[in-house]
């Protein structure tokens, strides 16, 4: 839904947060968007927004393609944050001096704050707080009228203002769950220095969100893709509110889904939602295609490009189907590269369709993030089972096999992963962690068991807490939960003999190992 007026836009550069920082605004109920840095300002003034937000990004402003903002951004007269790339715009622009730090610096960082005041009000003045840092480049010198207001041990200016013309930027960034104070720093920008109030509500979205699907498809027939999870789901239950029995929905059993997951989503949907479903039995038609890959992308575009097939030959037998509705959530877009975003991974919704795809696509979620479309599943009433299932990227377990995809290594998979799952439930953990799951390694490892050596498999356990995506920290598993799973995989489970546990974080690593 693009509002005519939005209280807070977000220029994007091309950040991996850029959406994170969305997301935080909305929280604080407060409406936002994102729009491109190319966006004319006269295109920006038209929204009639309270303030600016400047986001991140990978270039450096002193480079020749660095993206730029529009010409007139800082003389609008609107209130201006500058985060990270964002605050070095605003101070090469604006006259200071931004260049290459001698050291970069990533993740925490203990942040000194000089004043308590402006969007540092309520923080302590001269306190150490720890901030996320993510920068090669830095201001070494603020623009005339600004004055530093933090600094961190390798950042001279952290942060800087000029309070006359109600321009802010931090190199850090608040919008991480990381950040000591960065909620607050957020809201002392949109509420005490952009006068915004909280009028965004997860209602208020499911009737905008429910009129745009409406004004998009008509009276036009849709297939929707149901993979069991709570995306897919939300997904189905808000176009089958908007526009009932012009759905229907199609649901692709790739061979690739948890032990006992194709039987439970055809009975969850066909009794709890009695929606229309279609299920497609296309497990040896997948392995057959994904023979002999192991590049893990193309993995992902094979899946993609196989899933769609899949739904027009399927949407091919329902009349005058014209939609195709899909799940994708922004973290899924963010993380396919949007703009001058570096790509990280493509996923299947999102850059492995391919380019002659014939239907339409609808894709009401877009925008969200997976806690926000959990808190639009409680909404509208779906079971807390299904609203509360982990999230499982869309290409399953292929991405957790590493190397060639067999259903061999399929069934070792389900066993182990089962297994993790089970353990996990059993501690009263499950509740806790944002992920947990196995992976089958394309490593072979040299054992004894029952006195004889073995040459067999290596399966690693993954287990992290998030509540984004965009960052995520490995979960401290008591030891006596690892010493179970590890001991049960090993004994119940051929051809394993050994289990390790994945202690990286989001970032540098990513959630799924491929």
């Amino acid at each position: 839904m693009k509002h005519p007026t939005c209280d807070i836009l977000i220029i994007d550069f091309g950040g991996q947060y850029s959406q994170l920082i969305a997301r935080r605004v909305r929280d604080a109920g407060v409406y936002c968007e994102l729009v491109s840095c190319e966006t004319p300002l006269a295109a920006i003034l038209a929204r009639s927004p309270k303030g600016l937000i400047l986001s991140g990004g990978p270039a450096s402003v002193y480079g020749p393609d660095s993206p730029r903002g529009p010409e007139g951004l800082f003389d609008a007269g609107l209130p201006v944050l500058g985060i990270c790339y964002g605050m070095q715009y605003m101070a090469h622009e604006l006259g200071g001096r931004v260049e290459k730090g001698a050291a970069g610096e990533y993740g925490a960082a203990e942040l000194l704050i000089k004043e308590n005041t402006d969007i540092f009000r309520h923080l302590p003045a001269g306190g150490r707080i720890e901030c996320w840092m993510s920068r090669g480049d830095m201001v070494l010198e603020v623009p005339p009228g600004f004055v530093p207001a933090a600094s961190t041990s390798n950042t001279p200016i952290a942060a800087m203002f000029n309070r006359e013309r109600r321009l802010y930027a931090v190199q850090f960034h608040p919008e991480v769950a990381h950040a000591q104070g960065g909620a607050e720093m957020l809201a002392n920008f949109v509420f005490d220095i952009c006068g915004c109030e909280k009028s965004w509500t997860i209602s208020s979205l499911i009737e905008e969100t429910i009129a745009d699907i409406r004004h998009q498809v008509g009276d036009g027939r849709l297939v929707c893709g149901l993979s069991g999870g709570v995306d897919s789901a939300v997904a189905a239950a808000l176009v089958y509110k908007a526009v009932g029995d012009q759905l229907t929905c199609i649901f692709v059993d790739h061979g690739l889904l948890r032990a006992g997951e194709a039987e439970q989503v055809v009975q969850t949907f066909r009794r709890d939602f009695r929606i229309p479903l279609v299920h497609v039995d296309a497990r040896d038609r997948f392995l057959t295609r994904l023979q002999g890959v192991v590049d893990p992308e193309v993995k992902r575009k094979i899946i993609g490009e196989e899933f769609i097939r899949v739904f027009e030959e399927e949407a091919a037998k329902i009349p005058a189907v014209k939609f195709l509705v899909q799940g994708t959530l922004y973290s899924d877009v963010i993380e396919s590269g949007t703009g001058a975003a570096a790509g990280i991974k493509s996923h299947h919704n999102v850059g492995g369709l391919p380019e002659d795809m014939e239907l339409e696509l609808v894709e009401p979620l877009r925008d969200l993030f997976k806690d926000e479309v959990r808190k639009l599943a409680a909404e509208l009433g779906l079971p807390d089972d299904l609203i509360w299932r982990q999230p499982f990227p869309g290409p399953g377990l292929a991405v957790r096999v590493i190397g060639e995809v067999t259903s061999a290594k399929l069934h070792i998979l389900r066993q182990a992963d089962k297994i993790v799952t089970d353990e996990i439930k059993a501690a009263g953990l499950a509740r806790e962690i944002w992920q947990y799951f196995a992976i089958l390694s394309d490593t072979r490892t040299v054992g004894v068991q029952g006195d004889k050596r073995t040459y067999g498999h290596l399966v690693a356990i993954r287990a992290v807490k998030s509540e984004d995506a965009m960052t995520a920290e490995w979960v401290r598993l008591p030891y006596e939960l690892l010493d179970k799973m590890a001991r049960r995989i090993v004994n119940e489970v051929d051809g394993v003999n050994r289990v390790v546990y994945d202690i990286s974080s989001k970032p540098p690593s990513t959630i799924e190992w491929e």
